[in-house]
């Protein structure tokens, strides 16, 4: 893992800056930028106040005064590691997804790891997964002792695409479980995957970890599959500063995982030295809870300014030559990114900067492509899809901070790059 910015300093107001850089946590991603902006409330957006040093950042994570309250009372309790913050943050986590339970993690790649153990997958045993994402969410499946094996992705939501898995599967038969990502804050066409997984008889892992609150047909992500998991990294739609979660309906998964994050104890024997299976140190810390449920509290706002940004792009960018993201119907994109496509994107990127808008590309190369991969059974695959999209895309500032400011500035960027072409 590469190391990450940070950023500690506050306004004179009621926010904190938190992390800066993203790095870890199921699927994430480093900012390209060297700070955060500080930033106000949710639903800021109706401000015409800019950024302080007038950049448009790609991500401003913010913590409110009650949050720091929250941790100022854990620190004043004593109790800092796992304890009752976290019990409390999992049931409240756990109801937002519908879910039955929950387990807190340190990250969201723990959260995954946790998660496949919790699963059974054995040494040797195939995971099918996404090229196209961060490297964790296949590093997990070779941490667990699996294989990762890609499938490409469908090229106007990013996410896996059926008729690939299903490529996939009609030629091998030592898959055993599913690892779709929800990408940029769409969910994977869940209702098809759970069809090959049934017809094949194989589990379904949601990576959740930019999909706090996404949506099918009024199911939310979380909810979708045997399980799921989260990421809380500062420039998540929510933030525990650092943090992740697994989510089931199943309660064999969730003590397993819940097991495996805590040393192997049996879960319900949480502080005793009785070791019942291997496991990690993967515990979430209470001051982690104590953010994450103020942040929960805020997700919905949080989610619903990244929608209206969104919608604000689709509209002012219609006439641009550019793909603006694609929501397939009944579905509720919750926008981790805004992202573009482009085949002029390096120069479009370029042109932003000059204007002072930050921007991400999530991912330029694929993880089948990656040195890590070079030995790993598909990493030879062609994959155009994803091939494809690690060449064009491109993110734009979304998060709930941006003011109409700092909106008009990426609209504007962009329209003069195509205007003086």
């Amino acid at each position: 893992m590469t190391d990450e910015h940070t950023d500690t300093g506050t306004d004179s107001g009621t926010e904190s800056n938190v992390g800066a850089a993203e790095t870890d946590g199921g699927v994430a991603e480093t900012d390209p930028s060297d700070g955060e902006a500080v930033v106000e409330d949710a639903g800021s957006t109706d401000s015409d106040e800019s950024t302080v040093d007038d950049t448009v950042s790609i991500a401003a994570p913010e913590l409110s005064d009650d949050a720091l309250e929250r941790v100022d009372s854990v620190l004043e309790s004593g109790m800092l590691a796992d304890g009752p913050e976290v019990r409390r943050f999992e049931e409240e986590f756990a109801d937002y997804c519908d879910a039955e339970r929950a387990v807190a993690t340190s990250n969201g790649t723990t959260a995954l790891h946790a998660a496949l153990e919790a699963l059974g997958v054995e040494d040797g045993q195939a995971v099918l997964t996404s090229p196209f994402s961060f490297v964790a969410s296949a590093n997990a499946i070779r941490l667990a002792g699996g294989k990762p094996v890609f499938a490409d992705i469908d090229p106007e939501t990013y996410t896996l695409d059926p008729d690939a898995v299903e490529a996939v599967l009609e030629e091998r038969d030592d898959v055993v479980g599913l690892l779709p990502v929800h990408l940029y804050g769409l969910a994977a066409d869940m209702d098809r995957l759970n069809d090959l997984a049934d017809e094949h008889d194989l589990f379904v892992l949601e990576d959740a970890c930019q999909s706090h609150g996404a949506e099918i047909d009024g199911e939310r992500a979380g909810a979708l599959g045997d399980a799921a998991c989260f990421s809380f990294y500062p420039t998540k739609n929510m933030t525990t500063g650092e943090g992740g979660i697994v989510t089931t309906d199943r309660d064999d998964l969730a003590d397993r995982a819940a097991g495996y994050v805590n040393h192997g104890r049996d879960a319900g024997e949480g502080g005793s030295y009785e070791h019942v299976a291997l496991g990690h140190n993967f515990r979430m810390t209470s001051m982690a809870g104590a953010i994450g449920r103020e942040q929960l509290e805020r997700l919905p706002a949080f989610n619903e300014a990244r929608r209206e940004n969104a919608a604000y792009y689709d509209e002012q960018l219609a006439d641009v030559p550019v793909e603006t993201p694609t929501v397939p119907e009944g579905y509720r994109h919750v926008y981790h990114q805004y992202t573009i496509r482009t085949d002029d994107r390096d120069a479009l990127a370029a042109t932003l900067d000059d204007h002072g808008v930050d921007t991400g590309i999530y991912y330029g190369t694929p993880i089948h492509r990656q040195p890590a991969y070079e030995t790993v059974s598909t990493a030879a695959a062609t994959l155009p899809n994803a091939e494809r999209a690690a060449e064009t895309v491109l993110s734009l500032p979304v998060h709930p901070g941006l003011s109409e400011r700092d909106r008009r500035t990426v609209v504007e960027a962009v329209q003069d790059h195509f205007n003086s072409q």
